[in-house]
């Protein structure tokens, strides 16, 4: 790889009425829709309200817009990947995570025994079930609770604020994460998990049990889109290489299966979780955050989907889009 400083333009959003008024727009489009279903594997999980719906959009400079129940509280779950990613990144560099987890997509489900057993036992990227619990291994710390205060203080420095336990959702998922403790086992078969596997899925059903609100994971984002400085707290928390990384994984990695879809779709990298929730980001612009229950076949929300593609196209927040430039010299308006 070459080592050259990485420039890029990647534009303004526009002025800070209009953002504040698309994000609302985006909320009413969408508040009514009763399309998908709350997921129920998890017990707790499908106890929530499926009308809840909350919107919230963190630009680079700290300035937040948002609509609905973008204050309500849920599980991290899933999107509590991308964020590790980006700790054990900054912790053991670029290259191990690489060659022990891997960054290619599956084309299979997130909780996938098969992708294992085809891979010789490779997690084969951090966004899926068995590379996340790997990946969680890799955090720093000799003991299994010094892994865990590095993880939840990691996260809580993304969000800018303590992060804490549900206590009830995290009772409900160890009852019933047979499928990731037999993941586990298998990665330990393999070596590819470094710790003793019931200890690092507990540690991995941690982090997926903390609680975070829309506002939280716009602001989370935003960290990665601005090189690692948290929007809300102007703390340094990861380096613009490892948010680089980290996002490089979301947009191949970060939607599972449907990942190529996204990226066709509303072409920002993007992680989502069953809860609910989902995190957008626009590198050097800022981030989404959404939240609602209601679920589509793919465990993704439905009006958090439709509201990010609805806000990716109407602040040319899409990574692949691009005008026509005039000729140099010319008079033509841009």
């Amino acid at each position: 790889m070459l080592d050259v400083p990485q420039r890029a333009r990647t534009g303004d959003l526009p002025a800070e009425t209009r953002v504040a008024a698309l994000v609302r727009e985006a909320h009413a489009r969408y508040a009514a829709s009763q399309d998908g279903t709350v997921a129920d594997y998890i017990p707790i999980l499908g106890e929530a309200d499926p009308r809840l719906f909350g919107l919230s959009l963190t630009e680079v400079d700290g300035t937040v817009h948002h609509a609905g129940d973008a204050d309500v509280a849920f599980s991290v779950q899933s999107i509590s990947k991308a964020f590790v990613l980006a700790l054990v990144c900054e912790s053991i560099g670029h290259e191990q995570v690489h060659r022990t987890v891997g960054v290619n997509n599956t084309g299979l489900p997130f909780s996938s025994v098969i992708a294992l057993e085809l891979n010789e036992g490779s997690p084969m990227n951090p966004m899926v079930n068995a590379g996340a619990i790997a990946t969680t291994a890799l955090m720093p710390g000799e003991t299994a609770e010094q892994k865990w205060r590095a993880v939840q203080e990691g996260l809580s420095r993304f969000a800018g604020r303590p992060l804490e336990i549900d206590q009830q959702v995290l009772h409900s998922e160890i009852a019933s994460n047979h499928r990731n403790q037999g993941i586990s086992e298998l990665l330990t078969s393999y070596g590819r998990l470094r710790g003793q596997p019931e200890e690092m899925v507990e540690i991995y059903t941690r982090q997926c049990s903390l609680l975070v609100t829309a506002d939280d994971l716009a602001v989370m984002g935003a960290t990665l889109a601005d090189g690692g400085v948290n929007p809300r707290t102007r703390q340094q928390v990861v380096s613009p290489e490892v948010c680089r990384d980290t996002l490089s994984v979301l947009a191949a990695c970060g939607m599972y299966e449907r990942s190529g879809e996204w990226l066709f779709e509303i072409g920002v990298p993007a992680k989502s979780g069953v809860s609910g929730g989902i995190v957008a980001i626009a590198p050097g612009k800022g981030a989404l955050g959404a939240f609602s229950p209601r679920l589509d076949r793919a465990g993704t929300s439905v009006r958090g989907q439709r509201a990010c593609a609805f806000l990716s196209r109407s602040l040319g927040l899409n990574l692949f889009a691009s005008r026509i430039h005039p000729p140099k010299g010319s008079d033509i308006d841009e």
